[in-house]
């Protein structure tokens, strides 16, 4: 029998996780939580969410509060999800090339690593020989959905006892940059961006925390720059300095 959660406990985790990342959790999400937390609560023997609520705010348990941070805000992923962003990419990748340009993007906010090495797949083919940089924060592999010429040519798969897996091809690894970045902070220094995939996460945030988001986004992404969102997401009347170009794809005037 799974262990039940009051309205005070699920309003305190609705509170802990907004303070930590400015996600929103709606009354909807409550099944959502316990089905992420309750294996915490059965590790640490807590009886109650109450209990494990204390254990999270002692600041000797800062480890598993990031893990209860993780758990809450892990979204599904996989390679080249939502694909036609990458084919945008690719034709961006391309114009840049043929301007002499090597694109640096950011993938934002990203759950796990399917996104960033997908695009740094897109990259290594429509800008060969260019030094192109991939940012990822946040981070897992999945196999499904990856183009199989970009399989073969960019991924090993393991077998015997390591079948299943799945190994990035290391110079493509070592092109990919991860660091652990709150968007609902100061950013620290990470430079200016000509894309930056912004996906599944605003739908999250209510609207004051969209608009601070994008107002610390704006700076990093160069003007012209694009900006991609999930296709179920809107910045509607988030910036002036976001043009929508078609759906879920913004571009910085």
């Amino acid at each position: 029998m799974g262990i039940e959660i009051n309205d005070r406990e699920y309003a305190q985790i609705q509170a802990f996780i907004f303070d930590a990342v400015g996600i929103a959790l709606g009354p909807s999400k409550k099944h959502l939580v316990t089905g992420r937390l309750e294996k915490r609560l059965r590790h640490h023997h807590c009886g109650s969410y109450s209990d494990y609520l204390r254990l999270l705010s002692d600041p000797r348990e800062a480890a598993e509060a990031q893990q209860a941070i993780d758990l809450l805000t892990t979204n599904e992923t996989y390679f080249f999800r939502e694909p036609k962003h990458f084919d945008l990419l690719a034709t961006e990748a391309r114009e840049a090339r043929q301007e002499g340009r090597a694109l640096r993007v950011w993938s934002a906010a990203c759950s796990s690593g399917e996104e960033p090495y997908s695009i740094a797949m897109v990259l290594d083919d429509t800008q060969p020989g260019q030094r192109w940089e991939v940012v990822a924060s946040d981070i897992n592999s999945r196999t499904t959905h990856i183009p199989p010429a970009y399989l073969s040519r960019y991924c090993l798969r393991g077998t015997g006892t390591q079948s299943g897996t799945l190994l990035i091809q290391r110079e493509l690894r070592d092109r990919v940059q991860f660091m652990q970045i709150n968007l609902d902070r100061t950013l620290p220094r990470i430079g200016v961006f000509d894309v930056v995939f912004l996906r599944n996460v605003m739908i999250y945030f209510n609207l004051e925390t969209k608009r601070r988001v994008v107002q610390r986004l704006l700076p990093v992404l160069r003007p012209g720059g694009l900006l991609l969102i999930g296709h179920s997401e809107s910045l509607h009347d988030i910036s002036a300095e976001l043009v929508p170009v078609r759906p879920s794809v913004y571009r910085r005037v």
